[in-house]
């Protein structure tokens, strides 16, 4: 690995950038709490590019935990680079200025490693468009020995094909500790003047949790894949996910970065637990963020306390996949409320799994402010939730809100998800009867009737669940679902509830994608070809585009999305990570005990060419 100069347009920016957009704060830096080193000095440069706007990017809680991690390292530098919204890249791309980052405005193109988190499947265009505007092929057989190396992780790693074409290397699972051993190989490399390919080759051979896909080929028989195996001797042709087993002692940052532009998420986020207990059948982060690990109350408490002295933030989130199943729940909210009650200070916990332990949450947070509880129910019945795996007794449910109710809290917010397997037109229909129920279940404490946000979300089979054999449902379904949610809404006149639909285009999408091989490296380059950017964004996605872009590699978008996979077939993202096919398929056989689930023996939906 080369050492590529470094070139600072801290000028230029000033110049021709900031005065021209319409937040140039997101384009600035130097917030309170960024650290900047003298990247001329730091013998390797990191930019670490989450791959949407800044507000969102600062919002992310995996990024401040690279940061801090690579800037407390001697000779490392880590700074960060966010996707410019559609007025800034009009302007960088007119004056052909190159992306760059916030903290010391070096252009992207010396950096020796550019990492990309990739939270979802819908933002891969915009990691394609952060390497170009960088200057720099967004093909990784194209890019040259001495540019950047790529490196991408997060929870998109696992199903990553898709974007194999464009990534040098992926880092699988948890990245704390996976940073420093990769930081410490691409050292060696640049001590001993090792080329990309050869560093690439030492850290596939190294790292269990590494893949490299330029190693790697698959061979096919028609649209699916029959083998996949390694092009280089001697590497494995399975991962093994990066797991923090110390997790009380994992590195978090204790002072966030404090943004100038009004964020997502402004407060103390705190991660009390990793993993979740819970094995909801759609769900891809239960079955491969393992195992359970927890913080203690003591851990906790000390960095939400110097978190929030170093931020000024007013509330505090406990993050976990199910804060409700942390072990000392609730001591660590008391020790919590005790501390920070008489500074105004809140306390927020995520959207929360429903059991029996449920009911005593509301009660744990009865001194703070109540803007809303948020509860994930998923189903309105007893039967689909036994078929997704969450053991969820209407009893139980009630009694959680009522003590909601009682506690002081005035709103909730449930999430459903429509179109699971098994589901039938009257379990949609119960959504808005059990939402019904529910709000009018305050009467009983202060005579009003409760008022329900609900978010309803469209059903995505997902790669390393037991239910990512199965077909998505067509969009006449999910549009027929929706039409009977709001007309079963008018009849009962119940304007207390308040249904908000995710965009069922994109729900689409990420099933035709997330579940794609990398032959869709083709798709993606086109649709990003053709405009495609910030396409989680409702006003900036476009779904003529993607219709396109799969019609010109002779696949139709729906029918993609639509395909089931034989139980015995040789799937696209198996090798990456996650857990092994027999376990999954106990789960997807006991769901068939429940419910009639598509056969095995189905043929997959025909890909065809679009009209």
């Amino acid at each position: 690995m080369k050492d590529n100069p470094i070139e600072i347009i801290a000028p230029r920016v000033e110049r021709e950038l900031l005065p021209f957009v319409r937040r140039p704060a997101r384009y600035i830096g130097g917030e309170v709490n960024q650290v900047r080193k003298d990247l001329s000095r730091c013998r390797l440069r990191v930019a670490l590019c989450f791959p949407d706007v800044y507000e969102i990017g600062m919002s992310n809680t995996g990024m401040p935990i690279l940061y801090h991690i690579l800037n407390e390292m001697d000779g490392v530098a880590a700074e960060r680079v966010f996707a410019p919204w559609t007025d800034a890249e009009e302007i960088l791309r007119r004056k052909q200025i190159p992306l760059f980052s916030l903290e010391s405005k070096a252009a992207l193109g010396g950096f020796d490693v550019i990492g990309f988190g990739l939270t979802n499947e819908l933002c891969y265009t915009s990691v394609l468009n952060i390497l170009d505007l960088a200057g720099l092929n967004v093909r990784r057989n194209h890019r040259r020995d001495e540019d950047p190396l790529v490196i991408a992780g997060g929870g998109m790693a696992n199903c990553c094909e898709p974007m194999a074409e464009f990534i040098d290397l992926f880092v699988l699972g948890d990245g704390e500790q996976a940073v420093t051993e990769l930081v410490d190989l691409l050292l060696e490399a640049k001590a001993t003047g090792w080329d990309k390919r050869r560093t690439l080759l030492e850290a596939a051979r190294r790292f269990e949790w590494a893949y490299v896909p330029q190693f790697y080929e698959f061979k096919y028989d028609g649209t699916r894949p029959t083998s996949f195996r390694a092009t280089e001797p001697g590497l494995r042709t399975r991962f093994t996910n990066a797991v923090v087993e110390d997790f009380e002692n994992a590195p978090a940052p204790a002072r966030p970065i404090v943004p100038f532009v009004e964020a997502v998420h402004e407060r103390v986020s705190i991660e009390i637990m990793r993993g979740c207990p819970g094995r909801c059948r759609f769900c891809q982060a239960s079955y491969c963020r393992r195992p359970i690990r927890s913080r203690s109350v003591e851990r906790v408490l000390e960095l939400a306390q110097t978190a929030y002295h170093a931020s000024g933030f007013d509330t505090v989130s406990l993050l976990s996949l199910s804060t409700a199943d942390y072990p000392q729940l609730e001591e660590l909210v008391a020790r919590l409320q005790e501390y920070f009650e008489g500074r105004h200070v809140g306390l927020s916990i995520p959207s929360l799994r429903v059991d029996q332990q449920l009911h005593l949450v509301p009660r744990l947070f009865t001194s703070v402010r109540k803007s809303g509880l948020t509860i994930a129910v998923e189903a309105a019945g007893e039967r689909l939730r036994q078929i997704i795996n969450k053991p969820l007794k209407d009893s139980d449910l009630f009694a959680a809100v009522e003590e909601a109710y009682r506690a002081g809290w005035e709103k909730l917010k449930l999430y459903f998800m429509v179109g699971l397997p098994g589901e039938t037109l009257d379990d949609v229909k119960d959504i808005v009867g059990l939402c019904h129920r529910l709000a009018t279940l305050r009467r009983r404490v202060d005579g009003k009737t409760g008022s329900i946000n609900i978010a309803v979300s469209w059903f995505v089979p997902k790669p390393h669940t037991p239910f990512g054999w199965l077909p998505q449902r067509p969009r006449e379904y999910f549009e027929q679902a929706r039409r009977i949610i709001i007309d079963e809404k008018l009849r009962l006149r119940a304007k207390f509830l308040v249904f908000k639909f995710h965009e069922i285009n994109q729900s689409i999408l990420e099933a035709a994608m997330g579940r794609g091989d990398r032959r869709c490296a083709d798709t993606i380059e086109a649709a990003w070809r053709l405009g495609a950017r910030f396409d989680l964004w409702d006003d900036c996605f476009n779904y003529a585009i993607w219709r396109e872009a799969f019609a010109q590699a002779g696949i139709d978008l729906e029918a993609a999305a639509q395909q089931s996979f034989a139980t015995d077939a040789v799937l696209p993202w198996e090798h990456l990570g996650g857990p092994d096919k027999t376990y999954l398929l106990t789960h997807y056989n006991n769901a068939k005990g429940v419910a009639t689930l598509p056969q095995e023996t189905d043929p997959p939906a025909p890909i065809r060419q679009s009209i």
